[in-house]
C-alpha cells in the first residue's frame, strides 16, 4: 500500500508538469504556475505571521493560520491577473481569477497534506538535502497539488 501511494504521491503528480508543458505556451504556463504557488506560500507565511489569530489546523501544522491562508489566496489570484497581463494565461479574466483560485487552494492543500504525512510517519522534517527548510519535499509539496488543478482546468478549458 505505501509502495502504490509512494508512486502516485512522488511519480504520478509531478508528471502533470509534462502535461502542462506540452500545452501552446506550456513551458511560460508552468512557470506561471510555479510563480503563483510561490506567491501563495509566501503570502499566507507574511500575512499569517502579521495578522493570524485563527490556527486553521493545530493538529497538522501548528503555525498555519486562517488569515494567512486568505491572504495567500489573494495574492495568489492578485499575481495571476498581473502575470495575465504579459502572458496568455486563460482566455477571459473570469478564468484567469479561477486559475488563480485554483493554484491557491491546491497550494494550501499540497501543503496541509505533506505535513499530515510527516505528522502520520512522525518526522519533522522530508529530508535533509536543504537543512533548515524542511527537506527537499517542503519546497515542492504546494506545486505537487497546485499544478494538477491548474493542468485539469486548463485541458477543460480546450475541450468547450
Amino acid at each position: 500500500m505505501y509502495l502504490a501511494f509512494i508512486n502516485a504521491y512522488c511519480t504520478r503528480l509531478p508528471l502533470h508538469m509534462i502535461s502542462l508543458r506540452l500545452l501552446d505556451g506550456g513551458a511560460w504556463l508552468l512557470m506561471s504556475v510555479f510563480i503563483m504557488v510561490w506567491v501563495c506560500d509566501s503570502g499566507a507565511y507574511f500575512s499569517g505571521r502579521a495578522l493570524g489569530r485563527h490556527k486553521m489546523a493545530p493538529h497538522l501544522s501548528p503555525k498555519k493560520t486562517i488569515e494567512g491562508a486568505v491572504g495567500g489566496v489573494l495574492l495568489t489570484v492578485v499575481a495571476a491577473l498581473i502575470i495575465a497581463q504579459f502572458l496568455p494565461l486563460a482566455t477571459s479574466t473570469l478564468h484567469t481569477v479561477l486559475i488563480g483560485l485554483l493554484v491557491a487552494f491546491g497550494a494550501i492543500v499540497g501543503d496541509l497534506f505533506e505535513s499530515y504525512l510527516k505528522r502520520s510517519f512522525g518526522v519533522k522534517d522530508s529530508g535533509n538535502i536543504l537543512p533548515g527548510h524542511g527537506g527537499m519535499l517542503d519546497r515542492f509539496d504546494s506545486a505537487l497539488m497546485a499544478i494538477p488543478a491548474a493542468v485539469f482546468y486548463l485541458y477543460a478549458l480546450t475541450w468547450f
